[in-house]
């Protein structure tokens, strides 16, 4: 074979490699409103930074008549290139190629890419587009799967893990995204579930469309499973982009720092008047958190999950913060199931990767009921206070109004190692509300009363101006100023630039125990 023939047969496979299925395949993709997994791959990455591996790996099954399909890449595209101009490493699923099921030799360019990540130190993005496990290889392709959870779970704290589901993703399949920190969606496209509709109709007799079991809206609502949905590939792939440009490479990195143009010394004398007096009048936390970070930017997290907390990244004076906070707007700002898992997955993840972490807080406590008495409120509401509990990132909080009983615990209290708590003059900090108070303390009182309630609300009242403030607080030192409003802003960035240094261990462990 001459030398112009071998460069032949290299381009050869080249074009049969980047053509994947076909072009027909491909417009199949286009017209159901999908992009290819090239063009996903061009979309993530900065342009011409991609370098791709493992271009011309085949399958090597030979029953069921594979051994005459053969596609160089076999339906993954996998590489590493630059985002923002920083490191990182992806995997595309190529639902053209075989519908971009998994196989054993897929599997294995999606681990190598995996290890040179953790050795590299650098974030992984997963495109997830595949009709699962490929059928015709058997186990190989099942053990393939577990290959990748394993890398999944060995990286997790140590590099952070991005997943897109932009197509199917049915049974174990699920269980990587699931792994990783975020899971974005994508509408009128994605879907997951471990079991079909048509399984669950035979075995539990229940209809249900795709949609309806595992679509964005579902994941992103209902079980918490996404954390974002977007339009459409395009901007899915922007928020990817978005999302690690407030964080590290790995767990050994600081986050990376932006130009600021807000000023850091930036008062905001509207804010005076956001939290209401009243401790019964709701009001947005979103326009507290919008007038205090850089540029009123915040990207929030699980927005559709939860909503009587927010969690999000944002910036103050440049630095990337994780914000969590109550929303008074919703169950009055109270803690419950989802509240509290949703918020001890965010927290973990910021202190794995050195993410400071900004608390505003204004709870009236735990979500009375049954319903969350018999799913276990107890034990989740427990993850939230090990989640801050344990974090060793620098910690701010400050209490807008309400901080009662032990949610004003698990809510990055002075108490769990919080480094700075500033408290609003509006802010509340008891065992209980007034109302509550008063009922039990003065209940015989009350008993005996000619008119209880006059009595009761004098009572109300005095208990309020005596204890319904965050004055006693400040005079322990479980408090370390009260602020006004408007100098919310200035007061963190000072006291954020003045943990920059900080270093906090916990004792040595193989890990705790978070209660699960």
């Amino acid at each position: 074979m001459t030398l112009q023939e071998r460069l032949d047969e290299l381009r050869r496979r080249h074009e049969l490699a980047q053509a994947g299925g076909g072009a027909e395949r491909v417009a199949r993709q286009h017209a159901e409103g999908k992009l290819s997994a090239r063009e996903r791959i061009d979309l993530l990455f900065d342009e011409g930074s991609f370098e791709e591996i493992d271009k011309l790996v085949e399958h090597c099954c030979q029953d069921f008549g594979m051994a005459e399909q053969r596609i160089p890449g076999d339906g993954v595209v996998t590489g590493h290139g630059l985002i923002n101009g920083r490191s990182a490493y992806a995997f595309a699923q190529d639902f053209t190629v075989f519908g971009g099921s998994l196989s054993e030799a897929n599997a294995a360019k999606v681990c190598k890419i995996m290890d040179l990540a953790m050795k590299t130190g650098a974030p992984i993005v997963g495109l997830n587009d595949s009709g699962g496990a490929r059928i015709q290889e058997g186990v190989a392709s099942l053990a393939g799967y577990a290959d990748i959870f394993l890398r999944n779970t060995l990286a997790s704290g140590v590099v952070p893990q991005v997943s897109a589901v932009m197509g199917p993703c049915a049974g174990g399949a699920v269980y990587s995204p699931a792994i990783t920190d975020f899971t974005v969606m994508v509408e009128k496209s994605s879907y997951m579930f471990v079991t079909g509709p048509e399984v669950i109709k035979t075995v539990m007799h229940e209809d249900v469309t795709k949609e309806e079991l595992g679509g964005p809206m579902t994941h992103n609502a209902t079980s918490g499973v996404g954390h974002f949905v977007t339009r459409d590939d395009p901007d899915c792939l922007a928020l990817i982009r978005e999302l690690l440009s407030f964080m590290p490479q790995n767990n050994r990195d600081e986050p990376p720092r932006v130009e600021c143009r807000d000023p850091i010394d930036r008062r905001d004398e509207e804010l005076d008047g956001v939290v209401p007096l009243e401790s019964d009048r709701p009001y947005d936390i979103k326009d507290v958190i919008h007038r205090v970070v850089d540029d009123g930017y915040l990207v929030e997290v699980h927005e559709h999950f939860a909503k009587n907390l927010v969690v999000g990244f944002a910036r103050l004076g440049g630095e990337s913060v994780g914000v969590v906070a109550n929303q008074p707007a919703v169950l009055a700002g109270c803690l419950d199931i989802n509240a509290s898992v949703k918020g001890a997955r965010f927290v973990r993840f910021c202190d794995a990767f050195n993410i400071p972490l900004v608390t505003f807080e204004d709870v009236p406590g735990f979500l009375p009921g049954t319903q969350q008495e018999f799913g276990g409120i107890i034990r989740h509401g427990a993850k939230l206070l090990f989640a801050f509990a344990e974090a060793t990132v620098p910690k701010v909080t400050v209490i807008t109004r309400k901080a009662y009983g032990g949610a004003y615990c698990v809510m990055s209290s002075k108490h769990i190692r919080t480094d700075v708590n500033y408290a609003y003059p509006t802010a509340e900090i008891a065992v209980m509300g007034p109302e509550g108070a008063v009922n039990i303390v003065y209940r015989r009182e009350l008993e005996k009363a000619e008119d209880p309630e006059k009595l009761r609300r004098e009572k109300v009242e005095e208990f309020r101006d005596r204890f319904a403030n965050p004055y006693i607080a400040a005079e322990r030192g479980y408090i370390d100023d009260v602020i006004q409003p408007r100098d919310t802003r200035p007061k963190l960035i000072a006291a954020l630039r003045m943990l920059e240094t900080k270093r906090d261990v916990n004792p040595p462990k193989k890990h705790g125990n978070i209660p699960l």
